[in-house]
């Protein structure tokens, strides 16, 4: 019997030894032949391929080759980074070997809105170089379809799929007062500002007019801006335009032909002669499609310069500690790494964050004050830079927004969760043994008194007047002027530019540009773009996914209570129950 149990545990340790050395062996083999397609070569006379279905469009690029540890499987792919799209772009607006631009729009809905704008933005310029850009769709959408109206011509299927989403844009609140009270959670939500509606979807069965107000005032400037470059691009009213959204009108592919809105139906056989024709070669395959990822690795990360402006890219929530992102610890040294750095002329800070702690924004905003003060710095908006995004960036030189990009929200907030009545109702007593009278205020297992409530209403307070004098001292306006823009409120680019919280419309390469003029650089051959913070490679991205699969999996995943329980655990993380928070009442979905 020993022998037995000897065996068997010799079998299973064998496997084990097996299965992880043929998960190294396989992620060598995987490294090798990423290392081995990362030398690109690009053919003599060819097609710049951009097709957003293929590949995520994100704030950097990014390989995104990495293991499934459950199912064993791997997905291939990658994120190319906006800044290197335009890049690209650009480059092939000089290089004689691409013949000229085949867009792909569809799947560009899951991108950011400003970035859209941006990439579009890109597109219209390479057609100044005399080259076309010729856009082909399948599934029209709001995205999409603002995207391909920068082509020279637009092609559509023939055939009808049923997938048309070109409809307006929309965003969906939820509010999770009622099934909160049945559960006997109460949601203590302390505020400063009428329009800082974070958090109201846990105290509020539907949205304050107040909210319901930006709401609509944000949804309306974005599909504004989307409107009327669709129809100036199509040479159409944007009332004729708005009229056959509103009307249903676009549901066939022959309602797009007959209203203008495409130049052509084909299917596939005759958009490939179509390709073939304008590429001048005969048959199919001569045709040289070059992906976008394939040109950005030739000819992007090659090009010259001397000296270094910086992109340093500020994206996601900004929280305390150390990490990935916009960790407030890390994010520092990358700042004060820059700051030291005698090559770096000048930093574009580019935000792309709903905000996050108060405490983190606060370390941030400081390290940066530091490098402006030494250093040309000049901000550039992406999707959001709001509340604690907004803090930090708003002492910036120069400020460029795209007019989709939603910003401000100057206001603070904490939100302390009470479940002493979700005890009550499961069976379990609570008594708390405490020093002194206030002791267990943030147990979160009783409701605060009066007096608890002013005393965390006090520090919001003291918050928000710190967050509205310094966007008084670095905008140059009276405090009482930002009051009257802040009180949590979140607006567009282009609302934001008439309010005075930002500079110019303009994308990141405006911003970039202005930053090295800044620094006396004035020629784009007298500098470099390098991007931070450098991004996490294959190991550190298989380590943080290792990690991630320690913790509790959800179990609302996929139902419509799994952004409660997201909010739920943000709040009660680090067991910082008490923390204050300028951050955007959630992240906008704008679809």
């Amino acid at each position: 019997m020993k022998d037995f149990f000897k065996t068997v545990l010799a079998v299973i340790c064998g496997i084990l030894i097996l299965q992880v050395v043929g998960f190294f062996f396989l992620m060598g083999l995987i490294g090798s032949a990423a290392a081995t397609g990362s030398k690109t070569v690009l053919p003599r006379s060819g097609v710049l391929d951009i097709n957003l279905s293929d590949y995520a469009l994100a704030e950097q690029s990014q390989e995104t080759s990495t293991p499934n540890l459950l199912s064993g499987s791997f997905a291939m792919g990658r994120t190319v980074g906006l800044w290197d799209a335009v890049r690209a772009i650009e480059a092939a607006a000089a290089d004689p070997a691409i013949r000229y631009i085949f867009l792909r729009p569809d799947g560009g809905e899951q991108a950011g809105m400003a970035a859209m704008e941006e990439l579009r933005a890109a597109l219209l310029n390479f057609r100044k170089s005399g080259k076309a850009v010729v856009a082909y769709m399948e599934m029209p959408g709001n995205s999409s379809y603002y995207l391909a109206t920068a082509a020279d011509k637009i092609y559509m299927s023939s055939y009808h799929g049923g997938s048309n989403t070109l409809l307006g844009l929309t965003s969906q609140q939820l509010f999770l007062k009622d099934i909160l009270d049945k559960l006997g959670v109460n949601v203590q939500l302390i505020r400063h500002g009428k329009y800082k509606s974070a958090g109201e979807m846990f105290v509020r069965s539907n949205s304050s007019a107040e909210n319901r107000e930006q709401y609509q005032s944000m949804v309306d400037a974005a599909w504004s801006a989307y409107a009327s470059a669709i129809a100036e691009a199509r040479e159409i009213g944007v009332d004729q335009f708005n009229a056959l959204i509103d009307n249903l009108a676009l549901n066939f592919p022959e309602d797009f032909l007959k209203n203008g809105l495409v130049d052509e139906l084909m299917d596939r056989e005759a958009l490939v002669q179509k390709l073939c024709t304008l590429a001048q070669v005969s048959k199919r395959e001569e045709l040289q499609l070059v992906a976008l990822p394939d040109y950005v690795s030739a000819r992007v990360n090659s090009l010259p310069g001397r000296t270094n402006v910086a992109i340093l890219f500020a994206e996601g929530e900004i929280v305390d500690g150390k990490g990935v992102g916009l960790a407030a610890d890390s994010f520092v040294q990358e700042v004060d790494a820059l700051r030291s750095d005698p090559s770096v002329k000048a930093v574009v800070l580019r935000v792309n964050s709903p905000g996050g702690s108060v405490m983190a924004s606060e370390k941030i905003r400081s390290a940066l004050d530091l490098l402006g003060s030494e250093k040309p710095l000049v901000a550039s908006y992406g999707d959001y830079a709001a509340s604690g995004g907004y803090w930090i960036s708003n002492g910036c030189s120069r400020i460029f927004a795209d007019a989709t990009t939603l910003t401000g929200s100057i206001g603070v907030f904490s939100m302390i969760p009470d479940f002493s009545k979700v005890a009550g109702k499961v069976g379990v007593g609570i008594e708390s043994v405490s020093s002194n009278k206030h002791g267990d205020l943030l147990s979160l297992m009783r409701p605060f008194s009066a007096d608890e409530l002013t005393y965390m209403q006090a520090s919001v307070e003291d918050i928000y007047e710190r967050f509205v004098n310094l966007v008084a001292i670095s905008r140059g306006m009276e405090t009482t002027a930002v009051d009257a823009i802040a009180q949590g409120r979140v607006w567009a680019g282009n609302d934001a530019l008439r309010i005075g919280l930002v500079d110019e419309i303009g994308t990141l390469k405006d911003a970039v540009i202005y930053a090295a003029s800044q620094a006396g650089l004035v020629s784009a051959d007298d500098y470099r773009v390098v991007t931070c913070p450098a991004v996490p490679g294959m190991w550190e991205r298989l380590l943080a996914m290792i990690g991630s699969y320690r913790e509790k999996p959800s179990v609302l995943a996929g139902t419509p209570m799994e952004p409660m329980e997201r909010s739920l655990r943000g709040l009660l993380k680090e067991n910082r129950p008490s923390g204050v928070f300028a951050r955007m009442p959630y992240c906008l979905e704008i679809r």
